[in-house]
């Protein structure tokens, strides 16, 4: 029996970060990964977008991990030499009816604390963004890009720097709340199991949590979320993008709209939809392009007819339905169910890519007080 003194499930960029901070401050951390390599799922099917903080109701999770994480985030990747860039984003109305949206999106913004947003007329929308055809703007200076995966890597390397260790295609197959810590079995690839005393346990498996938190013995099933899984299909604009900056419309239910989002070549793409569905599946069907085509044509009516090409999907771990207001991250640790040093990360969506340093260091002190 190997005892440490904390577990981390998943490699995500969160649970990447999380081991990371824990692991400088002086923590003994296993990261347990059922994949074979960091970041496979919802952290590498994004727009790698570094948000600004702009829709979240102020005082939740996301609006003040998002704000702070976003300050953290673009101090990191400057001291660690990780490709990003603050491109800026234009949340564009396409229609004048749609201007009053904009403005309640820019006083929630500023009661969350992002007090760089500028309102801009059309013309001088459209004299930014000659592509561009819309009734009004807002623009978000602090809103950028970011290599996920070199920014994963880096996570990595800094917590294998200060002594973490990665086990891959190893699933944690259930543990059990102990008196002074939890008893984690694992299973790797070819069936062995290996079992953990750790003094804490941290899921942070993004679409598989409800089921690990389900494999935990003595942990409260009333704790437990229901999930819902949305599919958000991307699709990609070949050559350079007429755009310069990200163009977000307003949001829609369930997600921000079909929005363009720029790589770090210049390339375009488009997404995500909001699709429900009972599982998970990657599979982009090209036929959804058609109502691609009608959403985007809304600010760039130049999209030429063939241009979209199906790109990748990813499936958001929701917390909330069809038809239901959108939820907040559930981050939960002992003083929340009580049963021992565990945390949970229950639906971290979207901004979780932007938000993941100050979710690590959230973590920390929910089982770490000082």
């Amino acid at each position: 029996m190997q005892t440490i003194d904390c577990v981390v499930a998943g490699a995500g960029v969160v649970g990447l970060a999380v081991a990371r901070a824990l692991a400088v401050s002086g923590r003994e951390v296993v990261v347990v990964e059922q994949a074979d390599a960091i970041g496979t799922a919802t952290s590498s099917r994004n727009s790698e977008v570094i948000h600004a903080g702009l829709y979240y109701a102020p005082g939740s999770l996301k609006a003040r991990l998002c704000v702070e994480g976003r300050r953290r985030l673009y101090a990191y990747c400057a001291e660690h030499d990780i490709a990003h860039k603050r491109t800026g984003k234009l949340i564009v109305a396409s229609e004048p009816g749609q201007t009053d949206g904009l403005r309640k999106i820019e006083a929630n913004a500023r009661r969350s604390g992002v007090d760089d947003l500028e309102f801009l007329t059309q013309s001088e929308a459209e004299s930014l963004e000659p592509a561009l055809t819309c009734a009004g703007a807002l623009l978000s200076p602090s809103t950028g890009i970011v290599d996920s995966h070199a920014l994963m890597l880096s996570l990595r390397g800094e917590a294998e720097a200060a002594g973490a260790s990665f086990a891959f295609l190893t699933t944690v197959a259930r543990a059990t709340v102990e008196a002074g810590g939890i008893r984690i079995e694992t299973r790797d690839a070819n069936g062995e199991a290996l079992a953990l005393d750790a003094g804490a346990f941290i899921n942070a498996t993004g679409l598989d949590a409800q089921a690990l938190a389900g494999r935990i013995d003595g942990f409260p099933g009333d704790f437990i979320p229901r999930q819902w899984l949305a599919r958000g299909n991307y699709f990609a604009l070949p050559g350079r993008s007429p755009f310069s900056r990200l163009i977000y419309p307003v949001p829609v239910e369930g997600g921000l709209g079909v929005h363009l989002t720029l790589d770090l070549g210049g390339s375009a793409r488009f997404g995500p939809d909001v699709e429900w569905i009972d599982h998970v599946d990657y599979t982009v069907d090209p036929g959804r392009s058609a109502a691609f085509y009608e959403a985007i044509r809304r600010y760039w009516p130049d999209l030429a007819d063939g241009a979209l090409q199906p790109a990748y999907a990813g499936v958001r771990p929701k917390l909330s339905g069809p038809g239901q207001p959108a939820a907040d991250f559930i981050i939960q640790g002992p003083a929340d169910h009580g049963a021992g040093r565990i945390v949970n990360l229950f639906g971290i969506e979207s901004p979780g890519l932007t938000a993941s340093l100050a979710i690590a260091d959230h973590v920390v002190e929910l089982l770490y007080p000082r």
